[in-house]
């Protein structure tokens, strides 16, 4: 069984949102054409509290972009979105939701971020989607989506770190590329055995 993982197609990271991925938009349509070749879909949506401590107007003094440093280990602070209920939060309006099996929300909680779709930034605390898919009997997954040098890429590499068959098909994907984030979000993918297509 082959599922396919949306990550993230939010409004607040197309052009216009809060943070935004260039180019953001014009996965949408690639996405919503391959979708009926899989025998799952499931999509991601980060879903963060107001005042989650990854947005830097948490931290007096720091700016988006920043790093600091979390219990959990360094964090890039990032300007307030995807806020729970908010028109930011929500799917891109063009994006076909009702193809997807699972929704998952990520990143819900206060004090810990989360890229992966299989865990927080602390890489333990489960978001679920493991189980969901061992017990639908998915072992192949093709991963597309915002960010491709964020949520995809830590999407990626946590899928083949469990043991999944991980393909990430970089042309219905966009990156932010932070200080060079993208080739070595590409290199990592590649030494954690993610397929690049």
């Amino acid at each position: 069984m082959h599922a396919l993982i949306v990550i993230d197609v939010q409004n607040d990271f197309c052009p216009g949102g809060a943070l935004a991925v260039a180019g953001g938009d014009e996965i949408v349509a690639p996405i919503n054409a391959m979708m009926d070749d899989f025998d799952a879909v499931v999509l991601t949506q980060d879903w963060h509290p107001s005042g989650h401590s990854s947005f830097a107007s948490q931290h007096p003094g720091k700016a988006p972009f920043d790093l600091t440093q979390m219990p959990y280990g360094p964090q890039v602070l990032w300007p307030d979105h995807c806020v729970q209920g908010s028109d930011g939060a929500a799917f891109h309006p063009g994006l076909k939701t009702d193809r997807a099996d699972l929704v998952i929300r990520k990143g819900f909680r206060p004090g810990i971020d989360s890229y992966s779709a299989f865990f927080e930034n602390d890489r333990t605390t489960p978001t679920g989607l493991e189980g969901y898919l061992r017990t639908r009997g998915i072992s192949q997954l093709t991963l597309v989506g915002l960010a491709t040098d964020f949520c995809v890429n830590f999407s990626a590499v946590d899928a083949a770190g469990l043991g999944f068959d991980v393909s990430v098909l970089q042309s219905a994907c966009r990156g932010i590329d932070l200080d060079g984030s993208l080739a070595t979000a590409l290199s990592g993918m590649g030494e954690a055995g993610v397929t690049l297509r």
